[in-house]
């Protein structure tokens, strides 16, 4: 009798295994966290836009960025900038992580592009000061004064942290906004640039081209409470520039019009839009800013409308990168580049081009690689990808897993410029050329080398 009401130590024993097989998820797995912030990035007036001198604000410009807290923590950040560049992404980056207890590799800083904005390149002006050249292109004060509000505003949003319970997916086409820049000739050759701003009706006539035409959105919720979203679109986002009047133009518009209807934190991506721009649609009439955006918001309204849950936990998030050294331009010459800064008598332009190539060219010979980062959130895969990337790449990403959800944000790490597809750079064209690119068009086989591991080994995380 006594046998039978007492377990024997084997039935414990065996009780115990059972429970410890049980997975985790299925008991009481971590939970993922998110905290948002943002700061006023416009510059103050009679600091330098990308052309232009700044006169006023016609829009404020942010500096945004989401938290995701878990087995790490890891920052995604997006600014109104024309880009962020070398050792002025290094120093967000360690500001923001040493801010939130993080490592600098598990922050991306990555830029919308606006023209009618602020350059950010501490390596290319350390440049100009090493050769005496006194280029009004970059206010490092102000930008270190953006990097420590960004990194304040990253510790005090950890005070805010939110827990969550599913993560959501959509996607959506947006229509009449991009076309590809880039249009052949018989002789395959580029025969018209159709930039942002395009006048001319024979080549705003010309066909779309390829584009990606899909606004992605990654959202965060608490079960039916949304809390942030990402939202991801490839295209040069400018409308018209030049006024010295700082904006976030049409991206910007649209994503501060979803946050507003929305009551939830948006923040946006520039995918691989290097070679595309919304030219088509688009004469460089001023009305045209606001339906470009109207536009754009229409499409990640459908996105968000056509979001779908899944449940998600800390574990179900984790981010992996490789590094590249991307091939340098054949136009690189460190002794040409260092004639040209040496001569005084050269324009502004000249030094600008030669400064960053030879910035460029000693990054290269230093081992500074650039990190390619995929952040896994379920069955959603985050692509972080320098300069000015074509939407080749974008849609290649996407075909090699189309069993997964794969988004792509590039205008990361800018000081590359320019990054074509491999034949590209022998069609000719704007893009490619030595002003617009520091790269050789052999980087695709790198970039693709590191997105296909990154896609492939990142798939069971």
């Amino acid at each position: 009798m006594t046998l039978a009401r007492t377990p024997s130590v084997l039935m414990i024993l065996l009780l115990t295994l059972a429970f410890a097989a049980i997975p985790l998820t299925g008991l009481h797995a971590e939970a993922l966290k998110v905290a948002t912030f943002k700061v006023d990035a416009s510059p103050p007036v009679g600091s330098p836009l990308a052309y232009d001198p700044a006169k006023g604000i016609q829009m404020p410009l942010s500096f945004r960025g989401i938290i995701l807290q878990g087995r790490d923590t890891y920052v995604l950040c997006s600014v109104d900038w024309l880009g962020v560049s070398s050792d002025s992404q290094k120093g967000f980056k360690q500001a923001i992580a040493e801010a939130v207890d993080t490592e600098p590799k598990y922050v991306v800083i990555h830029a919308i592009h606006q023209h009618d904005a602020p350059r950010c390149d501490a390596t290319t002006q350390a440049v100009f000061d090493e050769f005496d050249l006194d280029y009004d292109m970059f206010d490092l004060k102000f930008i270190e004064e953006i990097q420590t509000k960004a990194a304040t505003a990253a510790k005090q949003s950890l005070t805010t942290l939110e827990t969550v319970t599913h993560i959501g997916t959509g996607q959506a086409e947006i229509e009449k906004v991009a076309s590809n820049r880039r249009i052949l000739g018989p002789d395959g050759k580029v025969k018209y640039v159709r930039y942002t701003a395009t006048k001319d009706p024979v080549v705003r006539a010309q066909p779309i081209g390829t584009i990606d035409p899909l606004c992605k959105a990654i959202s965060f919720w608490n079960d039916d409470r949304p809390l942030a979203v990402m939202t991801y679109y490839a295209t040069h986002p400018q409308s018209y520039y030049r006024t010295g009047l700082a904006n976030p133009d049409f991206p910007g518009m649209a994503r501060n019009a979803r946050e507003e209807k929305t009551d939830t934190f948006h923040i946006h991506f520039n995918g691989a839009g290097g070679n595309i721009g919304a030219g088509k649609w688009n004469d460089g009439a001023r009305a045209n800013r606001a339906v470009l955006a109207k536009r754009v918001e229409d499409g990640m309204q459908h996105a968000w409308e056509a979001t779908e849950k899944q449940p998600i936990h800390a574990e179900d998030v984790t981010m992996e990168s490789v590094d590249v050294l991307l091939p340098l331009s054949p136009f690189i010459q460190k002794e040409e580049a260092i004639r040209e800064l040496e001569n005084k008598e050269l324009d502004r332009l000249t030094h600008f081009r030669a400064a960053r190539e030879l910035a460029w060219l000693r990054r290269h010979e230093a081992g500074d690689a650039i990190a390619i980062q995929c952040l896994a959130i379920g069955d959603a895969r985050i692509l972080h990808m320098p300069g000015e990337l074509f939407v080749e790449y974008q849609l290649a990403a996407q075909k090699l897993r189309p069993d997964l959800f794969v988004a792509m944000a590039a205008y990361g790490d800018y000081a590359p410029g320019y990054i074509g597809t491999e034949v590209s750079y022998g069609e000719g064209g704007y893009e490619t050329s030595r002003t617009a690119s520091r790269v050789s068009g052999r980087s695709e086989q790198v970039l693709m080398g590191a997105i296909t591991k990154l896609l492939q080994d990142h798939s069971e995380k």
